[in-house]
C-alpha cells in the first residue's frame, strides 16, 4: 500500500512539474519542465492516501463507495490514483497505461487546451466541482440519501472547514435515515494551512477539536503523524473501526426497523501540508508549511539547483520499482485496488446519470385551476403545484425529494406533508405531533440553510435522482455562487465530456415574490437571482415566469422532465388572478410568449403600441392598463404579448430557447412603441433584447429599488409598474394619444396620489384595486 500511495505521489508531482521525460528515464532537463507551473501539490498527498485506504476496505468487504475531494484544487491527488486504476486510459485511450500515455497524461495536467488544476467533470470519479470550497460535505450527504448501500468517503480540508457552507453542512447527520439512506464518512484533514496562513481547526487543542465533533453529533476518530509507515497502520486501524461503526448502525435500524440517530463516525487525519514533499529549500522549510500549498518552488527551469531537488523529490518516490519497462503500473500493484465499477473513479454513482430513471409523472392538468372566464377567480399559485408535487413524491418514493428552508408550507406547498413529512433525526417533542409535520421516515428536506440545501439536492441530481428546490426570491442570492459552480459543472459535463451520462435538472422555484413583500418589506424585495442565471451558458439555463396556476403546473411539468439544466420558476405564493384555462397554459407555455388576443385590439391591423409584460404582478397591472385603454381610447390598436420563457427574448442563434428574429420583429413590430412590464429589474430585458431591430423603441417597467412597508398597488406605483404607469407611457409613446388622452394622462395621475394617499391612511388598496377583474 505504500509502495502504491508512493505512485500516486510521483504522478502528483509529475503532473504539476512535466511535460516529457515522465519516467526520469534520463537525467531531468529545463525543457521537461512545464513553462507555467499551475496546481495544487498540498492537500494531494492526504488525498491519495485516503483513496488507497478506501481501496483496502472495498476489496476486503466488497463495499460501494464514492469518492468526494472537498480540497478540489488537490486535484493530482485524485487524477493519480484513477490514472492507476486504469480508469482514465479507458475513458481518454490517448492516456494510455505506458511511458507515451504518461508522458501526455502528465502535460495535459493544468495546460492550455486540456484539463484545469482542480477536480472537474472531466475526471472519473469525481462528482464534486472543486472551483469552490464549502460543498463538499453537503453534496456528499446529498449523494447518500436513498442510496442504502453507498458509502461516500467526504475528504473536507482545513481551509474549507472556516467557509459557511461547510459549517452548516456538519449538521447534515442529523438528516440521515439509517434504514434506508447510505453513509457518509467525512475526513477532516488537518493539514494545517491554506494559501499563506495557518488553519483555525490546526491551531486549536486535540481535547477542543474533539468537543467541536462531538457537539456535532460524530464519534471522532484521530489519525495524527507524519511517519508514512505509523500513520498507514493507524489509518488502516481506524478505518476498520468507522466502518463498522456504519454497519453495526445500519444493521441495527435496518433489523430492528427503528430509525434513530447514531453518532456516526468522522476521521481527523493530521498530516502535513505537502506530506512526503521537500523539507526545505534555500533556507525555507517547505512541507509542513503553506509553501508547499501550491507548487513547492517555481523556478525550475531558471536554477539549476530548483531544478536538481525536483529531480531528487521525484526520484524519492523509487519510480523504478513502481512501474515496469513499459511504463506500466508493476503486476503487484495493479493487484491491489477493486477493479471494474467498485473503482472509486468508475463507480457509477459518480456518473449519475447512467442510473437516471425518468420520474413516474401524474398528469399536471388534473391539477388545474377552473379557468369558466378569463381574470376573474383569485387563486394561490402554488398550491396546485404543491397537489401536483405531492403526487410525484408519491409515484417515485425513493428517487425524488423537495428541499427548502423551512418555507414548504409557507410557499404553500404544505401538500406534500400528505405524502411525505419532513425528514427529522434530533429529538422530537410531544407538540411536534400537533402540526410540525416530523418524521424520522420523511423525504421533505427542510433546513434554514440554503447552502446545504442545494447541496444536498446537488449530491442527490448528481447521483442520478430528481428534486426541487423552493426558497424566498429575495434570499436566493444566499446561492448565487453555488448556482455559479453547478452551472459551470453541467456545461463542461454536457457539451465537453462526452462520457457523462444526462442527470435531472437543478430546479428551484422562487416564491415569496418581490411584489408582495408588503409585510416584509424592502430586506425582502430583490428579484436579482435570474439577472445571475442569465449570464451562465446558455445550454445549461432556463427561466420562466408563469404568470398563473396553470402555466406554473405547465412548466413545473416540463422542468421535472428535463436533464442538464438549471431551470428557475418564479412564481408567488399569494391569491393572484388566473388568465389561463390549463388547454391554453399548454400551448402558451409551448410556444413560451404570445399575443393574448382578449387583451388586443389589433387583429388583422398595424399596432399603434404593443403592451407586454413577464411575470404574474405585472401580467395582472399590464392587463388592467389594457382595460382602462380599451375602455377610455377604444380606437387605440393595441398589441398584448405575454412572456413565460424568459429567454424567447434573445436570438434562436445564441440560445436554444430563443426565437427567430422574423418572429420576433414580427411580434413586436419593428417600428412600434413597445411597453414593458416586467417582474424583476428593468435592465435584464434590456440586455435580452439589445439585438431587437426595435430595442430603441422598447420602454422597460419593473423594480428598481422602491419599495419598504406597502400595498401591493403602493409598491407597484413606487417602482412605475402599476396600471396608471403604464397607460401614462402609452399615451406619452403614442403620438396621436398625446393630446387627445391629456385627460386620460391626468386621471391617471390623480389616480396614482389617491392611492398612495389611500393606502397610507387606511393601510389597504382600495376595494376596486383588489377585487378588480378582467372584464372578459
Amino acid at each position: 500500500m505504500n509502495a502504491y500511495w508512493r505512485a500516486c505521489n510521483y504522478l502528483s508531482v509529475g503532473m504539476i512539474y512535466l511535460k516529457d521525460n515522465p519516467l526520469l528515464r534520463r537525467p531531468l532537463r529545463a525543457q521537461d519542465v512545464k513553462h507555467r507551473l499551475l496546481g495544487h501539490w498540498g492537500a494531494s498527498p492526504a488525498l491519495s492516501f485516503v483513496w488507497v485506504h478506501m481501496n483496502r476496505m472495498i476489496v476486503k468487504d466488497d463495499l460501494d463507495v464514492i469518492f468526494v475531494a472537498g480540497p478540489g484544487h488537490g486535484a493530482p491527488g485524485v487524477l493519480g490514483p484513477s490514472y492507476l486504476e486504469g480508469t482514465y486510459s479507458e475513458i481518454y485511450a490517448d492516456k494510455s497505461e505506458d511511458e507515451e500515455g504518461m508522458q501526455r497524461f502528465f502535460k495535459q495536467f493544468s495546460f492550455p487546451g486540456h484539463i484545469g488544476s482542480h477536480v472537474t467533470p472531466e475526471t472519473p470519479g469525481s462528482i464534486h466541482e472543486g472551483g469552490e470550497l464549502g460543498y463538499s460535505l453537503s453534496h456528499a450527504y446529498g449523494m447518500a440519501f436513498d442510496n442504502p448501500d453507498l458509502i461516500v468517503a467526504c475528504v473536507v480540508g482545513d481551509g474549507e472547514a472556516e467557509t459557511g457552507p461547510l459549517a452548516t453542512a456538519w449538521h447534515s447527520n442529523k438528516f440521515v435515515n439509517p434504514i434506508r439512506d447510505g453513509a457518509v464518512l467525512p475526513i477532516l484533514n488537518l493539514n494545517g494551512y491554506k494559501i499563506a496562513n495557518p488553519t483555525i481547526l490546526a491551531r486549536i487543542s486535540r481535547e477542543e477539536l474533539e468537543a467541536l465533533f462531538v457537539g456535532y453529533g460524530y464519534k471522532p476518530y484521530f489519525v495524527e503523524g507524519s511517519d508514512p509507515a505509523e500513520m498507514h497502520q493507524k489509518m488502516a486501524d481506524t478505518l476498520e473501526r468507522a466502518i463498522q461503526d456504519i454497519r453495526t448502525a445500519q444493521r441495527t435500524a435496518r433489523q430492528s426497523n427503528v430509525a434513530s440517530r447514531p453518532r456516526w463516525p468522522m476521521i481527523v487525519l493530521r498530516s502535513p501540508k505537502g506530506w512526503t514533499g521537500p523539507k526545505e529549500l534555500d533556507g525555507h522549510k517547505l512541507e509542513g508549511t503553506w509553501r508547499s500549498h501550491q507548487v513547492p518552488f517555481a523556478a525550475v527551469r531558471e536554477n539549476p539547483s530548483h531544478l536538481q531537488a525536483l529531480e531528487t523529490w521525484m526520484r524519492s518516490y523509487k519510480p523504478e520499482e513502481l512501474f515496469d519497462a513499459a511504463g506500466r503500473l508493476v503486476p503487484e500493484l495493479r493487484a491491489l485496488p477493486p477493479k471494474g465499477p467498485r473503482r472509486m473513479s468508475a463507480n457509477p454513482h459518480a456518473n449519475g446519470g447512467v442510473l437516471r430513471k425518468p420520474l413516474k409523472l401524474p398528469d399536471f392538468r388534473a391539477y388545474g385551476v377552473e379557468v369558466a372566464a378569463h381574470g376573474t377567480r383569485l387563486y394561490e399559485n402554488t398550491k396546485p403545484l404543491g397537489e401536483f408535487l405531492r403526487d410525484v413524491m408519491r409515484n417515485n418514493p425513493t428517487i425524488f425529494r423537495v428541499f427548502g428552508p423551512d418555507e414548504t408550507a409557507s410557499n404553500r406547498l404544505q401538500a406534500i406533508y400528505e405524502v411525505s413529512k419532513k425528514v427529522w433525526m434530533a429529538d422530537m417533542l410531544p407538540e411536534d405531533a400537533d402540526g410540525g409535520e416530523l418524521s424520522r421516515d420523511g423525504r421533505v428536506m427542510e433546513m434554514l440553510s440554503e447552502h446545504t440545501l442545494l447541496g444536498w439536492l446537488e449530491g442527490y441530481l448528481l447521483t442520478g435522482r430528481h428534486g426541487l428546490f423552493h426558497t424566498y426570491e429575495a434570499f436566493a442570492h444566499v446561492v448565487d455562487s453555488m448556482f455559479n459552480q453547478h452551472a459551470k459543472w453541467l456545461d463542461i459535463s454536457k457539451n465537453k465530456v462526452d462520457w457523462r451520462a444526462p442527470v435531472a435538472s437543478e430546479n428551484i422555484l422562487l416564491s415569496s415574490t418581490v411584489w408582495r413583500q408588503d409585510h416584509n418589506g424592502f430586506s425582502h424585495q430583490d428579484p436579482g437571482f435570474i439577472d445571475l442565471v442569465s449570464n451562465k451558458g446558455a445550454s445549461v439555463t432556463r427561466i420562466y415566469l408563469p404568470p398563473d396556476a396553470n402555466t406554473l403546473l405547465t412548466i413545473a411539468d416540463r422542468c421535472l422532465r428535463s436533464t442538464d439544466c438549471i431551470n428557475v420558476i418564479v412564481a408567488d405564493k399569494q391569491k393572484h388572478l388566473q388568465f389561463t384555462s390549463m388547454d391554453e397554459a399548454v400551448v402558451h407555455c409551448e410556444k413560451g410568449l404570445g399575443i393574448w388576443r382578449r387583451a388586443s385590439t389589433d387583429d388583422g391591423v398595424e399596432p399603434d403600441v404593443v403592451l407586454a409584460c413577464c411575470g404574474d404582478v405585472a401580467t395582472q397591472e399590464a392587463l388592467a392598463a389594457a382595460s382602462i385603454l380599451r375602455e377610455r381610447v377604444p380606437d387605440l390598436k393595441l398589441r398584448f404579448v405575454n412572456v413565460v420563457d424568459l429567454f424567447k427574448l434573445l436570438p434562436s442563434s445564441i440560445h436554444p430557447a430563443g426565437s427567430a428574429e422574423r418572429d420576433i420583429a414580427g411580434l413586436f413590430t419593428t417600428d412600434r412603441p413597445i411597453i414593458f412590464n416586467f417582474h424583476g429589474y428593468p435592465w435584464l430585458v434590456h440586455k435580452l433584447t439589445y439585438r431587437f431591430e426595435s430595442h430603441e423603441n422598447l420602454h422597460v417597467h419593473g423594480y428598481r429599488e422602491k419599495g419598504n412597508i406597502n400595498t401591493p398597488l403602493e409598491l407597484a406605483i413606487l417602482n412605475s409598474t402599476s396600471r396608471f404607469d403604464l397607460v401614462i407611457d402609452v399615451i406619452d409613446r403614442v403620438p396621436k394619444l398625446q393630446s387627445k388622452a391629456a385627460h386620460l394622462k391626468d386621471e391617471m395621475k390623480n389616480a396614482i396620489i389617491d392611492n398612495v394617499r389611500y393606502a397610507h391612511v387606511h393601510g389597504e388598496d382600495r376595494a376596486e384595486i383588489t377585487n378588480w377583474t378582467w372584464p372578459d
